[in-house]
């Protein structure tokens, strides 16, 4: 691993960042010299954020008020995160420093489109151009969806969306327009299709870093589930594993996790070599640590845990591997720390951890979320099986089984669709917390969050989130106002 400079000007000019990938190490005046397919697949290895959105578990309902008196580290920016506040700067765990990153890899698949444009690369290019295409439309639609208004199924979406940048930049503040959301989808959705139909044939040193045909299906069938297309949801999910063998690709917390010790649990967790892992990126991060958002007065505690580790819809609970530093103060367990020394003497450098973009279990659940929006209810429920059965310790399909019946019980509501898509997206909030999925679905569905604020007294209010509230698109970096770009309003 390496510490190095990612040149590239930006909305916000020249951007200094850490990274443990190869990157192209040039100035960006001998960006020029990339004329070899060889170099064009090297440099769209930063065609990934080297930052996450874990940010968006503190706004979501994953996080609860621990109090000052069992969790005294009030550190930013998750405070801010959890009052639904702007927080200052672009420091780690900011809106603003994933927005730079998105960008930052956005410019690298731009000079590599631009490269095999110019130098006519052949048909030996063409799956990279593809990645190159799909990364950028995974970028803005990460962008989009944490940054603009929430994309509504057959409206308008004629609200500000954010710059799509199409074109190396060569100047310094650019000015740019954000365009509408739905320009946004639109542009996206041509890139992913292009993107696609380019990828066939090619090959990766290490795949899962990359958007190889499989994870560009998983990135398509998230898509088309925000845009409300049920019909290419389950055929990009589909895609995945054409022998429909999601079982034996998913997390197997009951199977071939369960016995690993917890740090054994963490590594693997997000190996590459692990098939439920269909894209990776090494993020900078110290959201997982005690002094990040784990022992934060403000994150996973008490009540998250009971609901998280409770009885699901199927009459079990999912197995999980908690880890503690002291009730209330938890981590699902999930992310393995490597940390490189840029100083071994003085015992300074920087944290990562591997974040899981898209994975063989979430694309199973956009499947069958896909079928519950259809009203396919049974072959909804047979892949919500699957995902039980993986997870469920002694898992009996006539105890454990998902019926209709299960799903308004313990959901309460009497409509089947209703009921199902519920039990769904409850299965989904346990199995995916730390991972930024929750709240997707929070903006997808237009849930209201809902944050408890406990006083010294032991006084409880609460606080809500609505759908329509403005805060519930992140803020841009101020600096952006150089190149025109207006904020979110608040």
């Amino acid at each position: 691993m390496k510490n190095k400079i990612i040149y590239g000007l930006l909305l916000l000019g020249t951007i200094v960042a850490p990274s443990c990938s190869k990157y192209l190490e040039v100035t960006p005046d001998n960006r020029a010299e990339i004329n070899t397919v060889e170099k064009v697949a090297g440099l769209l290895v930063s065609a990934y954020p080297d930052r996450h959105y874990l940010f968006a578990e503190s706004a979501s309902d994953n996080a609860e008020d621990r109090t000052r008196a069992l969790s005294s580290n009030q550190s930013q920016p998750y405070v801010d995160l959890y009052m639904w506040r702007d927080p200052e700067g672009s420091g780690n765990s900011t809106p603003a420093e994933y927005w730079n990153a998105c960008y930052s890899a956005i410019a690298a698949a731009n000079h590599a489109l631009q490269a095999i444009e110019e130098n006519n690369l052949g048909n030996q290019a063409k799956p990279f151009k593809g990645e190159a295409l799909i990364a950028r439309a995974y970028c803005h639609h990460m962008l989009v969806t944490l940054f603009a208004q929430a994309y509504e199924i057959g409206g308008a979406n004629s609200g500000m969306g954010v710059p799509y940048v199409m074109e190396p930049e060569t100047v310094v503040s650019k000015q740019y327009d954000r365009g509408t959301v739905a320009s946004v989808y639109a542009q996206i959705e041509k890139d992913l299709t292009e993107g696609l139909a380019l990828l066939a044939g090619g090959s990766w040193q290490v795949p899962k870093y990359h958007f190889t045909p499989q994870a560009a299906h998983a990135f398509a069938a998230r898509f088309y589930l925000f845009k409300g297309d049920w019909d290419k949801v389950i055929e990009h999910a589909s895609a995945i594993f054409p022998e429909n063998n999601f079982y034996d690709n998913i997390r197997q917390y009951a199977g071939n996790l369960y016995n690993l010790t917890s740090d054994e649990h963490r590594q693997d967790y997000t190996k590459a070599e692990r098939p439920f892992n269909l894209l990776l990126a090494n993020t900078y991060s110290v959201y997982h640590r005690s002094s990040g958002a784990g022992a934060n007065r403000y994150g996973f505690g008490e009540q998250v845990k009971n609901h998280y580790a409770g009885t699901t819809v199927f009459g079990a609970v999912f197995r999980t591997r908690l880890f503690s530093w002291g009730a209330p103060n938890y981590n699902p367990g999930k992310f393995n720390e490597y940390f490189h020394y840029t100083n071994v003497a003085q015992g300074i450098g920087y944290p990562y951890i591997m974040m899981p973009l898209f994975t063989a279990d979430e694309a199973l659940m956009n499947r069958a979320e896909a079928y519950i929006q259809k009203q396919n209810y049974t072959l909804a429920i047979n892949d919500l099986n699957d995902f039980a059965r993986s997870r469920i310790v002694n898992f009996s399909a006539a105890t454990h089984g998902l019926t209709m019946e299960k799903a308004k019980t313990f959901t309460g509501r009497a409509d089947d669709k209703e009921a199902m898509l519920e039990a769904l997206l409850d299965s989904k909030k346990r199995a995916f917390i730390w991972e930024g999925i929750r709240w997707m679905d929070i903006l997808r569905h237009k849930l209201t969050v809902k944050h408890n604020h406990i006083d010294d007294s032991g006084t409880e209010t609460f606080t809500e989130l609505k759908p329509g509230d403005n805060r519930r698109m992140f803020q841009l970096p101020q600096e952006v106002k150089l190149s025109g770009v207006p904020l979110n309003p608040r």
